[in-house]
């Protein structure tokens, strides 16, 4: 079976009405709409598009953060408003070198944001499911800590149970007001109604969202926002990664048929 993220979900009750099921391909990094734990009961082989999204990925979450500190969005408007002639000088942005940037989920794509932040000058802390041997910098096993001792937290986790509004309204306070959330993952990993929240109040610096709760539709309370920067659910779309995508999914399918090891297995955890 080929399947989407965005498509129908691979639910339990689809998985039983298909007994010769061997395989589920999705095109997707993500795997919140296919149920593992049915496909692993069945001896189900699950194959996702691996890290070919990662290197993309990764550059829009520094190309949102870059955009929120330095209000690049927001300074295009000023300008193609006429604004720069009647009211003067656009003000000013925040410098993104020095930054203490907490990521979280420190897998493929979030390791390729902080290799490239680190290029910036930026101080990378990070919270996973684990701690990464291969890295050095500070893992925190608490996400309200790393919000507090970050000015930017960029979300490069999997949608799980567990990660479901994992950032709510204690972490964003946590974040502070000057501080920038970042989300490239999903958008229910953010309780949106308290970012919102957050955000009309003045609570935190600013976001910059390529992901929603409910897409397509974003909340309309952030669209006279400055300070936020929204994108439609854009990051992975590359006319580069959709060739890399194609070469995996067909390479995943040959591997299957002929009986040789998965391109991009998901393995078990």
């Amino acid at each position: 079976m080929l399947c989407y993220g965005t498509g129908p979900p691979i639910s339990a009750d689809i998985i039983r009405l298909l007994p010769s099921l061997k395989l589920v391909a999705t095109t997707s990094a993500g795997l919140n709409h296919i149920d593992l734990t049915e496909c692993r009961k069945r001896g189900i082989a699950i194959a996702n598009a691996g890290e070919v999204f990662s290197e993309d990925v990764a550059d829009m979450a520094v190309a949102l953060l870059i955009d929120v500190l330095r209000k690049v969005s927001a300074a295009d408007r000023y300008v193609r408003q006429r604004l720069w002639a009647t009211k003067g000088d656009f003000p000013l942005g925040s410098k993104l070198g020095g930054k203490r940037i907490g990521i979280v989920g420190l897998g493929s794509i979030g390791f390729q944001v902080a290799k490239r932040l680190e290029a910036f000058g930026c101080s990378i802390l990070y919270n996973s499911r684990k701690e990464k041997e291969f890295v050095s910098y500070p893992f925190y096993t608490n996400v309200c800590e790393l919000a507090a001792n970050s000015d930017a937290l960029i979300i490069c986790c999997e949608l799980t149970e567990q990660t479901r509004h994992m950032i709510n309204r204690e972490v964003l306070l946590a974040l502070g007001k000057e501080g920038v959330i970042v989300n490239i993952g999903r958008g229910a990993i953010i309780d949106e109604k308290e970012l919102v929240q957050c955000l009309v109040q003045g609570e935190i610096g600013g976001a910059g969202l390529d992901v929603f709760e409910n897409e397509p539709n974003a909340p309309k309370e952030l669209f006279a926002l400055d300070n936020v920067v929204l994108a439609p659910h854009m990051a992975v779309f590359t006319p580069e990664s959709f060739k890399a995508l194609c070469d995996i999914m067909i390479g995943n399918l040959e591997a299957f048929f002929s009986n040789k090891p998965l391109l991009s297995p998901v393995m078990n955890e």
